[in-house]
């Protein structure tokens, strides 16, 4: 966790968000994003981490209020953007769009590790669970390729 002003911005804005919010093991929802956050080594990814799924679960939250609470640059605002599963869009070509931007797929790549965690679920598998190791095996090789300077 990279701790910063907005970063407490952040943590406050998750804390509301997702109160009362429970994971399929049972957890309070808010150790996801904080779990993510903690493996984060800058300050963009970390913001975008611990905010990755606000808009999308949590009713009154939009990308700009987001946003603007926070103070996310372009390039953090582009990545959280990315990061919000349009439910029309199917799955394996939101990961894919998400590909590119080195915020969204480190956070991405996190978030999948954690989903597929079957510790964390009481060992239920997420209805998407094959899908869900494909893209992040795919994720890998992709940053595995930027890594290497492919």
């Amino acid at each position: 966790m990279i701790y910063t002003e907005r970063t407490k911005k952040a943590m406050e804005l998750i804390l509301v968000a997702h109160e009362g919010q429970f994971d399929k093991g049972g957890y309070p929802y808010i150790y996801h994003p904080i779990h993510l956050a903690e493996q984060m080594n800058d300050e963009s990814s970390c913001l975008v981490a611990l905010l990755h799924d606000v808009v999308e679960d949590c009713e009154g939250y939009t990308i700009e209020r987001v946003s603007l609470e926070v103070g996310l640059n372009e390039e953090e605002e582009h990545a959280l953007r990315l990061l919000t599963h349009d439910e029309g869009v199917p799955y394996k070509e939101y990961v894919m769009n998400l590909s590119n931007d080195h915020i969204a797929r480190k956070v991405k790549m996190a978030d999948l590790t954690h989903n597929l965690d079957l510790t964390r679920v009481n060992g239920v598998k997420p209805p998407k669970y094959e899908m869900m190791k494909e893209c992040l095996g795919m994720l890998r090789s992709i940053e595995d390729g930027a890594d290497s300077g492919k």
